[in-house]
């Protein structure tokens, strides 16, 4: 404010509380008397109900909305059929209308919720090794999930949204061939495991990746993750305000870090 700014926009949130205890809601207040515009974001308290943070009248409360473009990274199971996904990777890739032995990480031993979730340690290489692995979002990052298959030995990874994910697919560049599905893909794929096992024949799935897809429409459509109102604060004033392009956007990288943004990936762009 003092600097004499224009605009002020932030990314952070918190509980909503009383104006007057809102450190933001009071900052923002200030530099709203001096002509400042002031953004800040809805919250990824998405997609239930009151979720909504940084409600002050006086701030543009901003949602995240998706784009025209997605980048298809689909499924074909052993059985024929294809399941959507989405995911950009473009280093060693699979080989070609070859498929893979396919497993779900929660069935490998272990306790099963930590393997599910492909936490680190988690993974018996005996298990894994050679195949694409089912893995379950949750607790740690996306990216290390993908490393933790990849140190195991396996050669790809699905990671599954949850149910409280629903169908939203958030697109890492994996340190391996990886794609993300939605719920109900992710509910699907577990079936034809589990049908495969029962059969007592082997699943097996290979990943398909078909670059960017322009004109995707309806676009846009808010975000699975962004928050939703009503205002928990001030019921008649509607929050968010307006979405805005918070999904998937690429963007400009750093040339020391890898693409995945772990420490691990010596890939650079």
């Amino acid at each position: 404010v003092v600097d004499g700014v224009d605009v002020i926009s932030l990314s952070v949130g918190g509980a909503v509380v009383p104006y007057y205890l809102d450190a933001i809601a009071i900052g923002a207040y200030g530099a709203a008397e001096k002509g400042i515009f002031v953004s800040a974001s809805a919250g990824n308290g998405g997609p239930g109900g009151l979720t909504v943070t940084n409600v002050a009248p006086w701030v543009a409360t901003v949602g995240a909305g998706t784009i025209d473009r997605d980048f298809p990274a689909d499924v074909k199971l052993g059985n024929g059929k294809v399941v959507t996904g989405a995911g950009v990777y473009n280093g060693r890739g699979l080989s070609p209308g070859r498929m893979y032995p396919l497993v779900y990480a929660g069935s490998g031993g272990g306790d099963g919720y930590s393997s599910s979730l492909c936490l680190e340690g988690s993974l018996d290489p005996d298990f894994v090794k050679g195949k694409i692995v089912l893995c379950d979002r949750g607790i740690n990052s996306r990216a290390a999930k993908g490393e933790v298959v990849k140190k195991a030995g396996g050669v790809g990874m699905i990671l599954a949204n949850g149910v409280f994910d629903g169908e939203g697919l958030v697109v890492d560049c994996h340190v391996l061939p990886a794609t993300a599905v939605g719920a109900s893909n992710a509910g699907e794929i577990r079936q034809y495991i589990d049908s495969a096992s029962k059969s007592k024949s082997s699943a097996t799935a290979t990943i398909l990746f078909k670059g960017t897809r322009l004109g995707v429409r309806p676009a846009p459509v808010v975000a699975s993750f962004s928050a939703r109102g009503p205002n928990p604060e001030t019921p008649e004033i509607l929050k968010p305000d307006v979405i805005a392009p918070g999904l998937n956007i690429l963007a400009a990288w750093p040339d020391k870090v890898g693409p995945a943004g772990i420490p691990s990936d010596n890939r650079r762009t």
